[in-house]
């Protein structure tokens, strides 16, 4: 069986069911919806004409081939018809539910047999920085992420569970309502990027942030 990823799509607001429609099309038929927002104002969203800053943020399970397809199409002939705007990448994944795995793999194959083939999929030199912190701490994290060459990102609302263990080792009281700010960014900034928020906003800060990267595979602007 092939690998899976995961296609991450960030878009704007009330585009996140349309998208999961356009994507059904291309054999990618399993969603999780949630919703964020970017870091950026309102004024300066609307000052550049990007529209609103509130996000739909799309997490579907899609075989490689599938997925390599779909940004291909995005990037060329489905770029003039999907109407939305945003960023969609893919991340590797090690592990899934057989079930939703084979479900994945069926739908590729339906797929190679309309393309008479494997779709060509090109690589990306980039990675989503994932940082969890206290709530309202994220501005002043993305400043810090700013300066050392990030340019926006998307936030979540989170909550914490399981940080007795984490709270008990290191003499500590975590709190519980979170934020998840996603960054990506070209691979080569992401050390000075992780390294400065963990300085500047690390665990005994009052943002107590947890920082982890992910590696992008393929990555497209709609």
């Amino acid at each position: 069986m092939e690998a899976i990823k995961l296609v991450v799509s960030i878009v704007e607001r009330g585009q996140g069911k349309r998208i999961q429609k356009l994507y059904r099309k291309h054999h990618i038929p399993l969603h999780l919806q949630c919703a964020g927002h970017g870091t950026a104002t309102s004024e300066i969203m609307d000052i550049l004409g990007l529209g609103s800053s509130e996000k739909d943020v799309l997490i579907s399970w899609s075989a490689a081939s599938a997925a390599g397809h779909l940004l291909s199409q995005l990037n060329g002939e489905l770029r003039r018809t999907v109407q939305a705007s945003g960023i969609v990448f893919t991340v590797p994944i090690s592990g899934l539910n057989s079930l939703v795995a084979c479900l994945s793999a069926y739908q590729a194959e339906n797929l190679k047999k309309e393309l008479r083939g494997d779709p060509q999929v090109e690589r990306t030199e980039n990675s989503v920085i994932l940082i969890s912190c206290s709530r309202g701490c994220t501005d002043e994290i993305m400043s810090t992420a700013k300066a050392h060459g990030a340019r926006g990102g998307t936030v979540v609302k989170a909550r914490l569970a399981g940080q007795e263990d984490l709270e008990q080792a290191y003499d500590m009281e975590l709190e519980e309502e979170r934020e998840i700010l996603a960054i990506v960014v070209p691979t080569q900034l992401r050390a000075a990027i992780m390294d400065a928020v963990n300085t500047a906003h690390g665990l005994r800060s009052k943002a107590q942030s947890i920082v982890c990267a992910l590696p992008i595979e393929d990555m497209i602007h709609l």
